[in-house]
């Protein structure tokens, strides 16, 4: 009777991962994936044409030059991964031609050599949006037309958790099984914007759609704040890879790395890299590549997002920050530091 019981049960589980909630992939299975993509080096990008997700994705302003030209820059300092921001709106808005967008970003960027990682939900800078012609930017104003997603319209509109839904299941499904995305990250930063643990909640729900979906590319959400400790255990436990962010010293950058390799997961660094803040290429991008963890830093060529200035140091007449913050290039693909990109082609075996 007893073991009717305990195979009863052993059944009940495995029924439980294979139809219902959990999916999440087994130490061997990311072991492998990390032995397939191996060293991922790259930039977060978005055109430098583009102030937010918005102006990236809907149709009137898809740059597809532009993202040609600069992710050729990429390729030729040895880039091999960008990370992606999505947005629900621009799905919402038309569905169809979001997608066909998609493919054209990814057909563009396979020409370069250039896998992807595209992120669904991000709880950084405005908190509200709306489809259509996106603000210019605030003079010397580092990111003043980013936008959250879903932002605070997720916290008033009890119906949009439907469209959020059907917007990464649709996304997901159409890519699951396609070899040029690298890697699915499902939230950005979880809780930022004094959010909190009121990000749990869909920071939940994103892994259970994903696991309903279970594309053969991995799910992650990246840690990036020690005080979030609700958020921080759920993300590490439920991702496939983990991933993180750390703007800090080499000596604060590695206790990090310290404590998430107990977690005995491959590992992913989605942002680094803040010149102010001494996490620089010359620094952690070595450090990074010594331990197999790959190095992506925020920015690739100076545009609208205006993240060469600094988080907190607005230029109120826009004039050159004596220290950029973020970004390799100028927007004639000159670089900003010659050194750093010699040093980033010597790491990535470009002569």
């Amino acid at each position: 009777m007893k073991i009717k019981v305990i195979l009863a049960i052993l059944f009940f589980t495995s029924c439980i991962t294979v139809f219902g909630q959990k999916t999440q992939w087994n130490m061997e299975q990311a072991n492998r994936w990390a032995a397939e993509n191996g060293w991922l080096r790259g930039c977060n990008f978005n055109p430098s044409t583009a102030i937010n997700q918005l102006e990236t994705w809907q149709a009137e302003s898809f740059d597809a030059r532009t993202i040609d030209r600069e992710l050729g820059w990429a390729e030729g300092i040895g880039m091999n991964v960008m990370r992606v921001y999505l947005h629900h709106v621009a799905w919402q808005v038309d569905k169809e031609g979001f997608k066909k967008r998609m493919e054209d970003y990814l057909t563009i960027s396979t020409k370069h050599g250039i896998k992807t990682i595209f992120v669904f939900f991000d709880d950084c800078w405005n908190p509200t949006y709306k489809a259509g012609k996106q603000p210019e930017p605030k003079i010397g104003v580092h990111n003043s037309g980013w936008v959250r997603d879903p932002g605070d319209l997720y916290f008033q509109d009890a119906a949009l958790i439907k469209v959020l839904e059907a917007y990464v299941k649709d996304i997901l499904t159409t890519f699951k099984e396609d070899k040029r995305i690298a890697l699915w990250d499902l939230y950005n930063e979880p809780g930022n914007s004094g959010y909190g643990n009121k990000s749990l909640p869909l920071l939940k729900k994103v892994f259970e759609w994903g696991w309903q979906i279970r594309p053969s590319q991995p799910l992650s959400a990246g840690l990036w704040s020690l005080p979030l400790s609700e958020l921080n255990k759920f993300q590490a436990e439920n991702s496939d890879i983990i991933t993180y962010h750390n703007y800090e010293s080499p000596e604060k950058h590695q206790a990090a790395i310290d404590t998430l390799k107990r977690y005995q997961k491959p590992l992913v660094c989605t942002e680094y890299m803040a010149r102010r803040n001494n996490s620089l290429f010359t620094n952690i991008m070595p450090m990074l590549k010594r331990q197999n963890i790959s190095a992506i830093n925020w920015g690739l060529v100076a545009g609208k997002s205006n993240t060469k200035y600094a988080w907190d140091e607005p230029i109120k007449d826009g004039s050159e920050p004596k220290l950029w913050f973020h970004e390799i290039f100028r927007p004639d693909g000159t670089p900003y530091k010659l050194e750093e990109v010699e040093l980033i082609k010597g790491l990535t075996g470009i002569k």
